[in-house]
This record gives C-alpha cells, sequence and structure tokens, in this order.
C-alpha cells in the first residue's frame, strides 16, 4: 500500500473527500452530476480481477454501501456504477446518480456534456463529508 499514489488525471479531475477501509473516496469535479469515485488504495492495479478475493469482496462492500448512500440521499432515478480506466489506467469506479431530468438522460454521462464547475467546491466537499461519516469505516480528508 505504501507505493499507492493517485493517478494525476484523477488528481485533478476530483477532490478527496477521504477513504474507507479499501478506498479513497474522491468527488468529480462536475456538478452537472452527483459523482464519486472509489480508488483501491493498491499500486499499479487496473483491474478488479487483479485484487485479491478479500478486496474483491471488501470493494464490492464499499461500492454497494456508497451506492446506496447515493440513491437514499439524493433520491436517485438509477445508481451508475462503471470501472472504465481507457483513459486512466488506475482501477477506480465511478458512481454517478442519475435522474430522469439529467441532461444527459438516458445517455451515458462521459463526453456528453463539459464539465459544470461546482459554485463552491468546498461547501460541496463538506456536504459529501457530511453524508458519508455514516459509512463504516469512512474518515474525512483533512
Amino acid at each position: 500500500m505504501s507505493d499507492f499514489r493517485l493517478h494525476p488525471q484523477l488528481a485533478a479531475d476530483c477532490v478527496v473527500l477521504g477513504e474507507l477501509p479499501l478506498c479513497l473516496v474522491l468527488l468529480a469535479k462536475d456538478g452537472r452530476y452527483p459523482w464519486l469515485i472509489l480508488v483501491p488504495k493498491r499500486a499499479d492495479i487496473r483491474e478488479i480481477h487483479r485484487l485479491d478475493e478479500v478486496e474483491q469482496r471488501q470493494l464490492m462492500r464499499e461500492s454497494c454501501a456508497l451506492a446506496r448512500l447515493m440513491e437514499t440521499e439524493l433520491a436517485a432515478d438509477k445508481m451508475n456504477i462503471a470501472a472504465l480506466g481507457n483513459m486512466v489506467p488506475q482501477l477506480h469506479l465511478h458512481h454517478v446518480a442519475r435522474f430522469t431530468t439529467d441532461d444527459a438522460w438516458p445517455g451515458p454521462v462521459w463526453g456528453r456534456h463539459p464539465a459544470l464547475p461546482y459554485p463552491d467546491p468546498g461547501a460541496e466537499a463538506e456536504r459529501w463529508r457530511r453524508r458519508l461519516a455514516g459509512l463504516e469505516g469512512f474518515s474525512a480528508a483533512e
């Protein structure tokens, strides 16, 4: 775990909210959609199947807990969860709350519209940290 480094593109496109036992929790800098990302804190991992079985189960627990929280807190119509990795080779799972009223519905959010910055990214990050505080094992970033 000591060799783990967040990919520079994720660091540029996201705010670190904190961490769970396995993953960093990131907020995508796109206010158009509620969009959180889990990044397992493991060096040189590109695929879920490359994690050991215990880590695979932990990733699934963390992903499901995050999806439930987002769905409940935001009353999402649909949760889109994806591990693409075509542009950023580091394993990361996108969690995007979708609404029938969002400007990309029903299509994917990727490449549909340019990112819309949050009016106050710090305030948005703090809102998410408060929501995430209820997840087992979450510790907020300083």
